[in-house]
């Protein structure tokens, strides 16, 4: 057993309000430079929808991820001897048009246009190519048109659904959407960094955060093609990948990242758990229907002490195994078992969890009346808007089994609080639905708690910076754009 420690984080989906706060906060910090312009670091996606890039989710197209071939992990995008043949035109990863052209506007024109009755107006203009251009996309094009089957339609989570699950999903009377925010899952097991042919990417050893060193990056984007989730970019002014960094700075000096710090609906939370590192590769192996329990049987109870010993004995701090102890992920993930990871069959056990959304129970016009009432509790499940099918493939490998016990557990949760400060509800019947929900009163209290009524300590618990020695001082990021973050150390040379 080799344990070590790794932030990780749970966006509650069901407090998303979908206001992008977040993709300002992360883009007037990091990609507000030239050739970073159509970097989104953190978005906001309508689902269903296409997201950004479109269609990243289809890896029958850009061949994200790892796959099991002959019983061992393999990359999709490429295999040891054929990546050569890619470093220079890689046809799996997405071109601008997947993203969207920069532009900005030619706002000299409202100054030198001639007096006369008509308002002047500002043109488009390419920031590449500093030409006219006709706006035809942008990183939240189809943001609230999960209705409209140009956008929805085309979602790769459609897949498996029937027809009749579909059309459930786009009947203009019972319209479902749902955000989506996401960043970089900063995975344990991550494809970038095992296709980058020049190792300029790297996980930090003391909290797993995935940088690119700049000094190190040729370019060659085998990283932009390898991520299923599509979260690294290429700089096309320097010539480098870049991707979130998850404000590293800031977490050292004892900051939550911009994106968590900004974010209206408290959705976000960070914490660090304690994972078995001899057990990535094989816990990916399974099948994807147990994908999602074998990765949480790599996460460690803090608690326990045979798991305190040995995290000792790797030189984990007890600063850090306390953080552990208090952290609202493992809370979620493991506790509670409501947080669940983003497409766990690309197989790269991601370190970003997702809280599932509940949605109202669709409603019928039966006999001229229109009712949406249902006999058993948990059988509103089977009628939500949002159907089990689609959440399945979002967040459980289609195995509808475990999405369906943390949507069950949420709905016993609202329905105790419901009972607490509300008349009219019969007590034995609230026992009787949160044993069903494998869910007793202390734990629907301190999932209510960690959900509704989390101070910003609670939210985000962090250990003390863990480092041996100073690798390079802490610089301004304000100073800095372009380099800190990167994993390059700031020199005179460079300007800076």
């Amino acid at each position: 057993m080799t344990i070590r420690s790794h932030v990780s984080m749970v966006f509650h989906l069901d407090k998303c309000i979908g206001c992008h706060t977040c993709s300002v906060a992360c883009k007037n910090i990091w990609t507000d430079r030239d050739g970073a312009d159509y970097m989104w670091w953190n978005n906001v996606e309508t689902k269903p929808g296409t997201g950004f890039p479109v269609q990243w989710e289809n890896q029958e197209k850009y061949k994200g991820g790892w796959k099991v071939d002959g019983g061992k992990l393999k990359l999709r995008s490429q295999s040891k001897s054929g990546h050569w043949f890619n470093l220079f035109y890689n046809p799996n990863q997405p071109g601008l048009d997947e993203y969207y052209e920069p532009w900005t506007y030619r706002y000299q024109d409202l100054f030198d246009a001639p007096a006369g009755t008509d308002q002047p107006t500002a043109i488009p203009v390419s920031k590449i190519t500093g030409e006219p251009v006709e706006i035809k996309s942008g990183p939240n094009w189809d943001d609230d048109l999960s209705g409209s089957p140009v956008y929805a339609m085309n979602d790769p989570n459609f897949g498996e659904l029937t027809v009749q699950e579909k059309e459930q999903l786009l009947e203009v009377e019972n319209i479902a959407m749902m955000y989506l925010p996401r960043i970089c899952n900063h995975c344990t097991n991550p494809a970038c960094v095992a296709a980058c042919p020049s190792g300029a990417i790297y996980k930090r050893g003391e909290d797993g955060i995935v940088l690119i060193n700049q000094d190190k990056c040729r370019g060659w984007r085998a990283c932009v093609a390898a991520c299923p989730y599509k979260k690294i970019y290429y700089n096309w002014k320097t010539g480098k990948s870049e991707k979130c960094i998850l404000c590293y700075p800031r977490l050292e000096t004892g900051q939550a990242p911009a994106c968590f710090h900004s974010c209206v609906g408290r959705i976000r939370y960070m914490g660090v758990i304690l994972y078995d590192a001899d057990r990535i590769e094989a816990s990916m192996k399974v099948p994807d229907q147990d994908l999602v329990e074998s990765q949480r049987s790599l996460i460690l109870n803090p608690h326990d002490p045979e798991v305190i010993s040995e995290a000792l004995k790797s030189g984990i701090s007890p600063e850090t195994i306390e953080a552990a102890q208090n952290s609202p992920v493992y809370k979620y993930v493991m506790e509670w078992k409501l947080a669940l990871p983003l497409h766990i069959e690309y197989r790269t056990a991601p370190m970003l969890f997702y809280v599932p959304p509940m949605l109202p129970v669709m409603g019928r016009v039966e006999n001229g009346k229109y009712n949406h009432t249902v006999d058993e509790f948990f059988t509103g499940i089977e009628r939500a808007r949002m159907t089990m099918e689609y959440l399945s493939n979002l967040f459980s490998a289609g195995n509808r089994e475990i999405l369906t016990y943390a949507i069950r557990k949420m709905l016993a949760v609202r329905y105790y609080r419901r009972f607490r400060e509300a008349a009219g509800f019969d007590l034995d019947r609230v026992k009787e639905i949160l044993a069903a929900a494998d869910c007793t009163e202390d734990q629907a209290n301190a999932i209510y708690e960690m959900t509704s009524l989390p101070t910003v300590e609670e939210r985000f618990v962090m250990p003390p910076v863990q480092r041996e020695m100073a690798i390079q001082p802490v610089l301004d990021p304000e100073v800095c754009k372009g380099c800190t973050g990167f994993g390059s150390v700031a020199s005179p040379e460079r300007g800076l």
